[in-house]
């Protein structure tokens, strides 16, 4: 398992040095993207898990790779889960990244009337439903937000306690 130093300083690297691509249309960069989508999970009084969940959503599109393929590829939504995963953050951040994108899908109608109760049964359905509704929101050039290193502690603080409970199981 990666320390929490590591996967926030290689949250971070991918944020910054990856991250000054465009978002789609809104003509903001990913990273900004990222900061307003967090930003606008805190003003709604998020849990901190949803709130990491926010700003790390669309981090696949950063990976090696991703950038080949451009912004928008399949499955952006998957990409990041297994780094995310062995860096510590557990079903509460994960759950909503991987299911935002069917959120979208269920929030634009475009799912059939079977899909969307497979989709609004599943237990994170509600926090990727939230998720979806600030991913489309978070878009606004020039927006003022919190600085990255902001959320970087607030990503420690959600990765600290899971790394201290697998200490203890160790022991």
């Amino acid at each position: 398992m990666l320390t929490v130093m590591d996967i926030v300083c290689k949250i971070e690297a991918l944020l910054t040095r990856r991250g000054a691509v465009a978002y789609a249309q809104g003509g903001v960069s990913a990273l900004a993207h990222a900061l307003q989508c967090a930003q606008l999970a805190e003003w709604a009084d998020a849990d901190t898990d949803l709130v990491a969940a926010a700003l790390l959503h669309d981090l696949g599109h950063l990976l090696d790779g991703a950038a080949d393929e451009g912004l928008h590829h399949d499955e952006h939504e998957t990409r990041a889960l297994s780094l995310l995963a062995v860096g510590g953050f557990g079903p509460n951040v994960l759950e909503p990244i991987r299911l935002h994108v069917a959120a979208e899908r269920c929030l634009a109608d475009r799912m059939n009337p079977v899909e969307r109760l497979v989709f609004l049964a599943h237990p994170f359905a509600a926090q990727a439903l939230q998720l979806g509704r600030w991913d489309a929101m978070a878009s606004h050039p020039g927006k003022r937000v919190p600085p990255l290193a902001y959320y970087l502690n607030l990503l420690d603080d959600v990765l600290r306690p899971a790394h201290q409970r697998a200490r203890i199981a160790l022991a």
